[in-house]
């Protein structure tokens, strides 16, 4: 077993149907491999340009996304929902505003990083199999409880400007870095984007890793 696990980045948006879809394919990635695969989840906010100042979505923006494309995306996610053996109390969510989950995930990623996969697998959960409102504060508090985070500490970090302020500057970064959709993963230097599927995330990490050990050679 290497000494440094590998890493892989995934950039997420837990309102994307597809970012929960590519999380169960790369969970059935990780579990054919022999040594672990540290993820490092980087937040992206699909809802930026559509976010009424009380967190509403406004669906009047134009942003290119008719009937058409979500009848089109609902049946995408009903394929993969099958490719995947995966069951999803909805396929689409356009009503749910994902930042305050995402300040919360990022807190909890910063200051309780043991404790990060556990809450991250939760709010997948309680949007995407239970239907729950991500972007309600109480819910949110639950989920913390539920997997012994500090609720009032998760409560705070939700209404921190300056948590809002560092995830905006990593949308930011995102962005400059050419990321335009969710999810997408990245390996050194190399990219898959899209909830693709196990063997491609095994061509995308095992692929480099014998290209970056044939080079040493």
């Amino acid at each position: 077993m290497s000494a440094t696990p590998d890493r892989l980045e995934l950039y997420a948006d837990y309102v994307c149907p597809f970012c929960y879809l590519g999380k169960q394919s790369l969970a059935q990635y990780r579990e054919t491999r022999a040594e672990p695969l540290e993820i490092d989840w980087q937040p992206f906010d699909l809802r930026s340009g559509k976010r009424n100042p009380d967190g509403s979505i406004d669906h009047d923006v134009d942003d290119g996304k008719d009937e058409t494309y979500f009848e089109q995306a609902k049946q995408n996610v009903r394929r993969l929902q099958a490719e995947y053996d995966v069951e999803m109390a909805q396929e689409i969510a356009i009503e749910v505003d994902s930042l305050p989950a995402q300040q919360a995930s990022w807190y909890v990623k910063q200051e309780y990083p043991e404790q990060w996969a556990a809450f991250d697998d939760a709010i997948y959960a309680a949007l995407w199999q239970d239907g729950r409102d991500i972007g309600d504060a109480d819910v949110l508090a639950a989920l913390a409880d539920d997997v012994g985070l500090p609720v009032a500490e998760i409560r705070s970090a939700i209404a921190d400007e300056g948590v809002r302020t560092e995830l905006e500057d990593r949308f930011t970064t995102a962005q400059r870095r050419g990321i335009t959709g969710v999810p997408t993963f990245i390996y050194e230097g190399q990219a898959a984007r899209g909830a693709v599927p196990p063997a491609q995330l095994e061509r995308l990490v095992d692929g480099a890793s014998r290209d970056t050990a044939n080079s040493r050679r």
